[in-house]
């Protein structure tokens, strides 16, 4: 059992979870609690660290059947944990590699191009949306926060198995990459001419949301086919990010 906060594995538990840069270097990232630990895949799961009160608990004995775990103790785990209240497990795991090409290469399409969204919260719920809504994958600025930060990671509900984030340095060459395999491209945006709603959309599409302050540059708006606005009652002036994107995600499947 781990019982010191400078053990070299602890330490390196603790950056991943505060660096992004340490989290870009390694191509590793952690996940916290029971429910993210039996829906990691297997094959991407490096180690996995338990807490000595939920090794001994009902549910862990339960969790833990068959598990190739290391046991900290609960005052290390503490310490570890990037949550109030810890639930005793948490993983390591190494990021999945997606190409790009390969992710277009399909007959229908559903994409979410994100440009600067800062919000870990927001990330998080779009991306848990996006799965909900059948979408393919998200493509997203380097502006945008990592994915693979814990707060993200939290708000995805699992998610993040399952739906790929593609980061990209160059936003517009990707979106013209979209547009060259047949894929329209509808921006969320203030200025829009239609309503989203009224909008037909076709088997390749893909819905541009940008800022939570700013919305979308002019040059990433200049590259969508439409632009469609959310109509709103009262003297509300924009939606929060995850929820223009939800309504948006889900009208085009509609």
């Amino acid at each position: 059992m781990i019982t010191s906060i400078s053990n070299q594995r602890i330490k390196n538990v603790i950056n991943l979870i505060s660096s992004s840069k340490a989290r870009r270097d390694q191509g590793k990232y952690i996940v916290e609690g029971q429910k993210m630990f039996l829906e990691a895949p297997s094959r991407y799961v490096e180690e996995v660290y338990v807490s000595e009160s939920y090794e001994k608990s009902p549910e862990g004995k339960k969790v833990l059947i068959g598990k190739t775990y290391e046991i900290v103790s609960d005052t290390v785990f503490k310490k570890m944990s990037d949550t109030v209240t810890p639930q005793g497990v948490m993983c390591v795991l190494d990021k999945a590699k997606y190409s790009f090409d390969d992710l277009i290469n399909k007959k229908s399409l559903r994409i979410l191009v994100l440009e600067g969204v800062q919000d870990p919260g927001n990330l998080g719920t779009m991306l848990r949306t996006s799965e909900a809504a059948g979408f393919n994958f998200i493509l997203a600025d380097k502006n945008t926060v990592d994915v693979y930060n814990p707060k993200v990671i939290r708000s995805t509900m699992g998610s993040i198995f399952r739906i790929p984030v593609i980061y990209t340095n160059n936003l517009l060459e990707d979106i013209d990459k979209l547009k060259s395999a047949g894929v329209k491209c509808y921006a969320a945006h203030l200025k829009g001419d239609k309503n989203y709603s009224d909008v037909e959309y076709p088997e390749k599409a893909a819905v541009f949301i940008g800022n939570e302050g700013k919305g979308l540059s002019d040059e990433i708006s200049e590259k969508a086919d439409t632009l469609v606005k959310i109509p709103m009652a009262g003297k509300v002036e924009s939606l929060n990010a995850a929820i223009a994107a939800a309504l948006m995600m889900f009208e085009t499947n509609r």
